[in-house]
């Protein structure tokens, strides 16, 4: 499903070019759930925002399902909105200024080919059921707590029906409590 193989990223600073991603390689097959681990700053966000097309790795290959979306030796990257994935920030990245369903909405509308309205309605609504948010389809994303933000997070992902579903630290903005009931909840969906 994701093969990530001697992927390396840097980044120039002031006391000059510092190695975040150092040849690394990993394979996940389909439908298995894996945890990159290690301290602060070691290049675990930076592996995802390159999996995920945020990122330009310096070289390396990152295939997914078969294809190869980033290989620049080869010349290849595939834009982040063509690639089959999901993601949920740490930070969530909600916009205050849309609904609960526009949020979760938004990545449908951008896509192309275009989808019908019809079908966004129906995708939107099957997603908000399956966090659990139907009901505050029309809150403003601003009135919303930590919660339900990265509950609106994962439908937005999950909408697009990707293959892969990328999760950066999307339980740590949570308290304690509230974390343990949504990692059953994520588990329980994955």
């Amino acid at each position: 499903m994701l093969q990530v193989s001697h992927l390396r990223k840097s980044f120039a600073t002031a006391e000059g070019v510092v190695n975040v991603i150092d040849d690394v390689s990993f394979g996940i097959d389909e439908g298995r759930c894996y945890v990159l681990l290690g301290p602060s700053g070691c290049g675990k966000t930076t592996t995802l925002r390159c999996v995920a097309g945020l990122e330009h790795a310096d070289s390396g290959r990152i295939e997914i399902g078969g294809t190869v979306v980033s290989d620049p030796q080869q010349g290849i990257y595939v834009p982040v909105h063509q690639r089959p994935i999901g993601m949920v920030f740490q930070s969530y990245a909600i916009w205050p200024h849309l609904d609960v369903f526009e949020n979760v909405a938004y990545p449908l509308r951008v896509q192309r080919p275009v989808v019908p309205r019809a079908e966004i309605r129906e995708r939107v609504d099957e997603v908000l059921a399956l966090v659990g948010m139907q009901a505050l389809a029309q809150r403003a994303a601003s009135r919303l707590s930590g919660g339900q933000q990265q509950r609106v997070a994962l439908a937005r992902a999950l909408v697009r029906r990707p293959k892969l579903l990328l999760l950066d630290e999307p339980l740590s903005n949570l308290d304690a409590r509230l974390r343990e009931t949504m990692r059953q909840e994520l588990s329980d969906m994955i």
